[in-house]
């Protein structure tokens, strides 16, 4: 069988942890930092996990990731 390929737009947004969890950035860092609170910043600065629908989702975009 040959090579499966993976989705490189989904692999440039998400990684696979360890025990099976998919990460992602969080939105909203980029621009327009001066009307959002120090607290809603920092709280977006951590990445956030996927839930378990998503997830399967995605990881059908990254054969190889598991």
């Amino acid at each position: 069988m040959p090579k499966m390929k993976t989705k490189k737009s989904a692999a440039k947004r998400y990684s696979i942890t360890g025990t099976g969890k998919v990460k992602y950035k969080k939105q909203g860092l980029r621009h327009i930092l001066t009307k959002k609170s120090p607290k809603r910043k920092r709280n977006l600065r951590h990445s956030g996990i996927l839930s378990p629908e998503e997830t399967k989702k995605v990881k059908v975009l990254l054969p190889y990731g598991r």
